[in-house]
């Protein structure tokens, strides 16, 4: 059987719209439920090559309340998912078995430190940063690695620049890799 390959292609301006319209559907299907939502991960970062997943992440004050919500989200497409990450709920939604979104979401006493929102407004600011990680992407899919493998490839670089972004902001490092082992 084939392995599943990972797909980058170049940066694709309506990611943003796409992000917004989901994140408007969101809102208005739990409308005051969630305290933040934003954009994050690669197709957040302008000229940013990336798998074309829209990544959101929303703050709520609790995330057992989450569950009592999972029957409407699953009405827009968006199921839970397991990998691993104990700190957040993950849903997917998917389309004919490929992903389009996905949402993480986390309490709203973490949002202010979340490596993913710090990374992303770094690189934001950062283009040569965003040059090495699309180079390492594209390296990355190329070689054909397993899904899986390919998150982990991507730590090296991912972990120094989140400790740059951090230390920016006066905050130490925390591990990037989130995923605890099976």
């Amino acid at each position: 059987m084939a392995r599943p390959t990972i797909r980058v292609v170049a940066y694709d301006p309506a990611w943003p719209a796409l992000a917004a319209a989901a994140i408007e559907e969101l809102e208005q299907a739990l409308p005051g439920f969630m305290a933040e939502i934003e954009h994050i991960g690669s197709t957040a970062v302008p000229g940013l090559a990336a798998k074309p997943i829209i990544d959101l992440m929303a703050a709520v004050t609790d995330l057992e309340t989450v569950e009592r919500h999972q029957e409407v989200l699953a009405e827009l497409g968006y199921h839970r998912h397991f990998n691993g990450m104990v700190d957040r709920l993950l849903y997917v939604r998917a389309a004919g078995g490929v992903r389009s979104h996905i949402l993480h979401v986390v309490t709203l006493e973490s949002w202010p430190t979340r490596n993913q929102r710090i990374l992303r407004d770094y690189l934001r600011d950062h283009p040569a940063d965003v040059e090495r990680y699309a180079r390492l992407k594209r390296e990355i899919a190329a070689a054909r690695v397993a899904p899986g493998d390919y998150a982990r490839a991507k730590t090296t670089l991912i972990q120094e620049m989140t400790d740059r972004a951090r230390a920016e902001r006066g905050l130490p490092s925390v591990p990037v890799w989130e995923k605890t082992e099976r």
